[in-house]
């Protein structure tokens, strides 16, 4: 009877180390291979650098694009702005003035 229970209370044992051993594998697998792992850093480093660049452009278009509302306050419109809307948009000009189309 008592090799009997030894013998379980081993497999038992044998199971758990079995267990707890696939579970650390499984979990350093994760660590290198996974989509935050070791292998993943450096795109995840690429991706974040070409964000960043992202980011700046648009931080800058929309810093040029403030000035412009700025430019157009009603209180205190820029004439030159102004002017320049005028002629892009209702094809306006000067008599005196020459218009070269360019091809854009």
């Amino acid at each position: 009877m008592r090799g009997k229970v030894r013998l379980n209370t081993r497999q038992r044992q044998k199971a758990s180390y079995t267990a707890a051993l696939a579970a650390l594998l499984v979990m350093g697998g994760i660590a290198v291979a996974g989509p935050s792992g070791l292998l993943a850093w450096s795109e995840n480093l690429r991706l974040l650098d070409q964000r960043e660049a992202q980011l700046a452009a648009l931080q800058k278009e929309r810093s040029a694009l403030q000035n412009k509302v700025a430019l157009l306050h009603p209180d205190h419109a820029d004439p030159d702005m102004v002017g320049e809307l005028l002629r892009s948009q209702l094809n306006v000009v000067h008599p005196d003035e020459v218009v070269i189309k360019l091809d854009d």
